[in-house]
């Protein structure tokens, strides 16, 4: 799939989450329940132009702003060493988006399920392509592992991203296991995501501090 024809399918997306909400929204309640708590249980709802149309217009907001992302970049030119898993990715965080959206039209349609279990596959699949990605990333500001330490380091950057790959995919495989066992979906979606994150950000600035001694 060329770099236009990703952008393309992602704007299809984007057209298919405003026109679901269209197309439902007499049938919606005026308040729309938007808020799940760690039980999933729902705890929270919005007005339901809010409740129809935000995730819509996320999804349109981060598809511009990933369009934009390779122009603005200092480190442009980097971005597109891996253009291809950027692109791809931008069209998997929009399906993402669209994903989470139906799921809050069917609940609002007065479908019932466990919320985070069925979140959870999706949320797994996002990092583990994340994963994927971090395998193929280059040094620029807005997508990766972006600390003090890796942004001034070619090597530590470099580093800290092999590391990043397998861990991203392993948590993806974790919060796969919320499907499964819905009471704990909630930790096991964001528990490795966390640790992942913090033993980045050290590991990074370990390596800073070696190559630099």
């Amino acid at each position: 799939m060329k770099g236009r024809t990703k952008y393309l399918a992602a704007l299809a997306l984007v057209v298919v989450a405003f026109g679901v909400s269209a197309y439902y929204y007499p049938q919606f309640p005026e308040r729309m329940t938007t808020h799940w708590n760690a039980s999933g249980d729902a705890d929270g709802t919005t007005p339901k132009v809010w409740g129809a149309f935000f995730l819509p217009a996320l999804a349109a907001g981060l598809l511009c702003l990933f369009a934009v992302i390779p122009k603005i970049d200092p480190l442009g030119e980097n971005v597109e060493a891996f253009r291809e898993h950027y692109d791809l990715f931008v069209v998997l965080l929009v399906a993402f988006v669209l994903y989470v959206h139906l799921l809050v039209v069917l609940w609002n349609l007065d479908y019932r399920f466990e919320f985070t279990a069925v979140l959870a596959p999706a949320i797994g699949a996002l990092y583990y392509f994340v994963g994927t990605l971090m395998n193929r990333v280059e040094r620029n500001w807005f997508v990766g592992v972006r600390t003090p330490w890796t942004m001034t380091s070619d090597e530590v950057w470099r580093k800290t991203h092999s590391r990043a790959g397998p861990l991203f995919k392993l948590a993806g495989v974790v919060a796969l296991l919320g499907a499964l066992v819905p009471a704990y979906a909630v930790y096991l979606i964001a528990g490795p995501a966390v640790v992942v994150a913090l033993y980045l950000a050290v590991y990074s600035y370990v390596e800073y501090r070696r190559v630099s001694a």
